[in-house]
């Protein structure tokens, strides 16, 4: 029942994810509820192990029916995983405590500003020429990337909010290219922490399959349904991800 527990919540996880982010604000405590005596560090990594698949499926999904800037979120892409990889070593030497504090009130800014800019995300227009997109799109992949290997939660919702709000994109087409970068994420990290043995294969493999069909099934929503059903979702994702992180602050 334990397995079936985790699959579950690993489908759901994948279909958020597929949307907007946030799957692992799904998946993560469902691992800490049901094996509670496991080491985090087994847990974080076995929930990569499953959440990558389940991106890289969404990503080839968004890019079969979405127009991705390859030239520009490829060393986006390489940037993030780079990035990654160095935010979860920092994270060995350092406390985060500071900044899972400051995480509820960063995401309420986030919020507030999309609830008031009513129009934002609606429309793809991106303005910036060809090398601009692609640095600031490094940019981008550099800081969330690193954050995501430094902390984690809300990452994907990051990557959207900030290719919407500095690249002009509107939420479909952030959250295709958040797919991607969030996969290299998932790749840094779990490349860490499978060199630790901190994976627990048959677990994560089975959780994996049930992220894929949860991703196929959000990324298919979020293709028929559009930017506007993004914005929506995205909008629900935060505010539970400002609940779930201001509980754990002030338990800190």
């Amino acid at each position: 029942m334990e397995l079936v527990w985790v699959t579950l919540a690993s489908g759901l996880a994948g279909f958020v994810d597929a949307i907007v982010g946030g799957g692992g604000l799904v998946l993560v405590p469902a691992l800490f509820a049901v094996y509670p005596a496991a080491a985090p560090a087994t847990l974080f990594g076995t929930n990569k192990g499953a959440a990558v698949w389940g991106t890289a499926w969404a990503t080839a999904q968004y890019a079969r029916r979405v127009t991705m800037n390859w030239a520009t979120l490829v060393p986006a892409a390489a940037a993030a995983l780079a990035c990654s990889f160095a935010g979860a070593w920092l994270v060995t030497q350092v406390s985060a405590t500071g900044l899972r504090r400051a995480l509820p009130f960063i995401l309420l800014a986030v919020l507030v500003y999309t609830l008031v800019r009513k129009d934002l995300g609606r429309t793809h227009t991106p303005g910036s020429s060809a090398r601009r997109e692609a640095v600031q799109a490094t940019g981008i992949g550099a800081l969330v990337g690193f954050y995501d290997g430094f902390f984690g939660p809300g990452t994907g919702s990051f990557f959207v909010f900030l290719f919407v709000r500095v690249l002009g994109y509107d939420f479909l087409h952030a959250s295709a290219a958040a797919k991607l970068l969030n996969t290299a994420t998932n790749v840094a990290a779990l490349a860490l922490f499978a060199s630790t043995g901190h994976v627990w294969w048959p677990v994560a493999a089975t959780m994996a399959v049930a992220n894929v069909l949860g991703s196929l099934l959000g990324a298919r929503l979020a293709l028929r349904h559009g930017a506007g059903f993004v914005r929506g979702v995205f909008i629900a994702v935060v505010g539970a991800l400002i609940v779930r992180t201001g509980w754990d602050a002030l338990r800190l």
